[in-house]
């Protein structure tokens, strides 16, 4: 009896354990349903699409480094923060710049001075020549000695500029209208030439970068139109333009693609986001679902199909590529000839 008694109970927590897992699904198929507008799976002739996994990234980006050594002592702005074309983002310490500019100035003020006194030299020079006080080779050297210092002086005018700019570098300014994408240094910390400070994108236009394999490429040669799928959003948008590059990565042995995003995609999606770049590659013969009868609950997708008895019947699918306004392709769960019901059932 012990026995009988165990049986049965394992039994009835078998199915306790069935219902718990179709549970997600039960409310899609109440008792009381009027099955409406039943729609038959059949074979379509739709686009082949080839996904590519993408990322999303600024067309307008720029990392911001300094071109001269020194310590940060001021960083102006922060991740997120909106900024506009030459518009100081930080400041690196200026002293041993300070010195280099005012030493050139010193060297220009120098060289000025020899200068003027050089022109000085040749005017009495010239003078005492035509008086014949002199030899023609006293005149040769005061010419020589006034295109030297007339030398020193463009040199010295030529070192305080650079020096100049070189203070300017202190200065990092913004390239771009666009938003800080990232701190990469903070005060106090030693910039150096090539090293970076910030980030910098312009949100106004974004694309999709993905790579295309070789075999893939006769196929997709010329594309003009994509469509790019954020998968963490369940949503999909048509390129504006669409460029597959002329070279291949002789290491991935891919070709690149992009495809630029809508004006308004900074609204939704962001630099670094995971993407596909869904590109056709000729045309099949495939099994579509409409996507209003599709039941999604997290990953699991189902449909409801009219039975033998005409009974809706939840049955679980697996989906493959957006086929357009056809609906979505159907990679397992369904064959054709299937009815399948909306989503939304009218209940009486």
């Amino acid at each position: 009896m012990d026995q009988t008694v165990a049986v049965r109970l394992r039994r009835i927590s078998a199915a306790l354990l069935t219902l718990a897992a179709a549970a997600p699904f039960a409310a899609e198929v109440p008792a009381s349903v009027t099955p409406a507008a039943p729609v038959e799976i059949r074979l379509r002739e739709i686009d082949d699409i080839y996904a590519a996994d993408a990322v999303v990234e600024a067309v307008r980006q720029a990392t911001i480094a300094s071109q001269l050594s020194g310590t940060v002592v001021q960083i102006l702005v922060d991740a997120g923060d909106h900024v506009k074309k030459g518009q100081v983002l930080a400041r690196i310490d200026t002293r041993e710049t300070d010195a280099q500019v005012a030493a050139g100035r010193a060297g220009v003020a120098q060289a000025e001075a020899q200068l003027a006194q050089a022109r000085l030299n040749l005017d009495r020079t010239r003078s005492l020549v035509q008086k014949n006080f002199v030899s023609q080779a006293a005149l040769d050297k005061a010419e020589a000695d006034a295109r030297a210092a007339q030398a020193a002086a463009d040199a010295a005018r030529a070192g305080q500029a650079q020096a100049d700019t070189a203070r300017s570098f202190a200065e990092l300014r913004s390239p771009m209208d666009g938003i800080v994408t990232r701190r990469l240094m903070e005060p106090g910390e030693v910039a150096a030439p090539g090293r970076a400070v910030l980030a910098v994108h312009d949100p106004s236009a974004l694309r999709a970068v993905g790579n295309l394999p070789q075999y893939v490429l006769p196929k997709t040669a010329g594309a003009t139109r994509a469509r790019v799928e954020l998968p963490q959003l369940a949503r999909t948008v048509e390129a504006t333009r669409v460029t597959v590059l002329p070279a291949a990565d002789a290491r991935l042995l891919s070709t690149q693609i992009r495809a630029d995003l809508p004006p308004d995609a900074s609204s939704y999606t962001a630099p670094g986001a995971a993407a596909k770049v869904l590109v056709s590659t000729g045309r099949a013969r495939k099994l579509v679902v409409p996507e209003v009868a599709l039941i999604r609950r997290g990953e699991l997708v189902a449909v409801n199909i009219v039975g033998a008895d005409g009974r809706p019947q939840l049955r679980q699918v697996r989906l493959g590529a957006q086929a357009g306004d056809a609906g979505v392709e159907v990679l397992a769960g369904l064959a054709e000839g299937d009815r399948v019901l909306p989503a939304v059932l009218a209940i009486h």
